[in-house]
C-alpha cells in the first residue's frame, strides 16, 4: 500500500497521543513490573500500546497490528501490517532522562515504508514515509532531513548503547584506526541523531527486536541514510523472520 502525506500526519496523531499517556505517568510515582525475559514494564508502556492500538483499528482498519505488548486478533499477512513499540527505551523511561521513544513503523513486504519516532519528553517527532521524504517537528518547527555525508577530515561522531554489546564495541572502536567522539543515547534516538546531522554511525552489537528499529530505519533510510547487517544487507520485518535483529551498522552515507 502507498501512503499518503495526511496518512503520514495520522501517524504521527496517534504517537503524540500515545506520548501524551507516557508523560501522563512521566510525571508521577509510578510501579514497575518484569516480563518473562525480566524487561521492565510500567503502566505507560500499556497506557501508550491501548492509545496506538485504538488509533490504528480506527484509521486503518484490518491491518494486523504487532506490537511488543500485544497482537492483533486478525490475521497477520506479510503483504503489509503495523510495528509498534509504544515505549522504547523504558530502562531510560525509568531514570528519567529523556532519552525513550514512541515507535510506528508500518511494514510492506517486509520494508519499512512509513516510519514516525516520538521523543515526548525532548518535543522531537521524527517521521518519514518512502516515497514522500523524511522530517522532523521540534518546538513546533518542522524541517526536512537530509543526512549528510561523513567527513573524512574531522573525528567521527559514533553513538551507541549505554546497555548492550559494550565489548565488541570497544573492539570495533578500536579497529576504526581513526579519531572518534563517543556519545550514548537510549532508545531509537541514535538512529534519529544520524538522520539529523548530530552523529555519523551507530553500530549495534547488543539484542534488539523488531519492533526497536523499523521506524527509526524508515527515517534513516528516506533522509539518505543506511542501516546494513554485518553482511551487507537490510534489516526485514515480519513474523516469518526472527523477532530478535542481527547485529548492524547504522550510518550516514
Amino acid at each position: 500500500m502507498n501512503i499518503t502525506k495526511e496518512q503520514l500526519d495520522t501517524l504521527c496523531s496517534i504517537a503524540l497521543d500515545a506520548g501524551r499517556e507516557i508523560m501522563a505517568v512521566y510525571a508521577q510515582d509510578f510501579s514497575v513490573s518484569h516480563k518473562e525475559d525480566a524487561s521492565p514494564l510500567t503502566e505507560a508502556d500499556l497506557r501508550a500500546d491501548a492509545v496506538i492500538r485504538q488509533g490504528l483499528e480506527q484509521h486503518f482498519p484490518n491491518v494486523f497490528i504487532l506490537s511488543e505488548e500485544s497482537v492483533s486478533d486478525q490475521q497477520h499477512t506479510a503483504e503489509h501490517f503495523f510495528l509498534v513499540d509504544p515505549l522504547d527505551g523504558t530502562k531510560e523511561f525509568l531514570k528519567r532522562n529523556g532519552e525513550f521513544t514512541v515507535n510506528i513503523a508500518l511494514i510492506e513486504n517486509g520494508i519499512s515504508i512509513a516510519g514516525v519516532v516520538y521523543a515526548p519528553a525532548l518535543d522531537e517527532l521524527f517521521h518519514a514515509a518512502r516515497g514522500l521524504g523524511a522530517w522532523v517537528i521540534k518546538s513546533g518547527l518542522r524541517t526536512t532531513l537530509q543526512v549528510q555525508p561523513i567527513d573524512g577530515k574531522t573525528p567521527l561522531r559514533v553513538v551507541g548503547s549505554r546497555s548492550h554489546g559494550a565489548d565488541k564495541l570497544e573492539a570495533w572502536l578500536v579497529k576504526l584506526n581513526k579519531a572518534y567522539t563517543f556519545t550514548p543515547f537510549g532508545s531509537s534516538l541514535k538512529f534519529c541523531r544520524i538522520a539529523d546531522g548530530q552523529a555519523d554511525v551507530y553500530p549495534r552489537f547488543g539484542p534488539t527486536s523488531q519492533w526497536d528499529t523499523a521506524a527509526a530505519q524508515c527515517v534513516l533510510e528516506t533522509a539518505g541514510g543506511n542501516v546494513w547487517d554485518l553482511n551487507g544487507q537490510n534489516l526485514r520485518y515480519g513474523l516469518e523472520y526472527n523477532i530478535l535483529n542481527p547485529e548492524f551498522i547504522a550510518s550516514a552515507p
